[in-house]
Order: C-alpha cells, then sequence, then structure tokens
C-alpha cells in the first residue's frame, strides 16, 4: 500500500502547528508571531509559484 503524503492547505509552505514545535515554550505574544508567520509563509509561498510560472 502507498506510503499516505502530508496534506497542506493551499497557500501554505509550512503550516504554523509544524514551525510552532521548533519555538520556545513560553511565547507572551503567541498570536502575534502567528500572524507575522503566516504573513511571511503566504508571500514565500507567492514567490516560488511565480519563479516557477513566470520563467
Amino acid at each position: 500500500m502507498a506510503e499516505k503524503t502530508r496534506q497542506r492547505p493551499p497557500g501554505v509552505c509550512i503550516p504554523w502547528e509544524e514551525k510552532r514545535k521548533e519555538l520556545p515554550t513560553q511565547i507572551t505574544r503567541e498570536d502575534l508571531i502567528k500572524a507575522i508567520w503566516e504573513k511571511n509563509d503566504a508571500l514565500a509561498y507567492v514567490y516560488i509559484w511565480h519563479c516557477l510560472l513566470s520563467f
């Protein structure tokens, strides 16, 4: 039987839940850090697609 592949939502390179495991356990403003991470991650996703489709 084929191994199940990881499913990620569209527009996401590394989901917050996966990145959160790499960060320290004590964070004071996790909501702010999460929002910034998701915006930067979306920009990376768009950049990758732009490079793939434009050249």
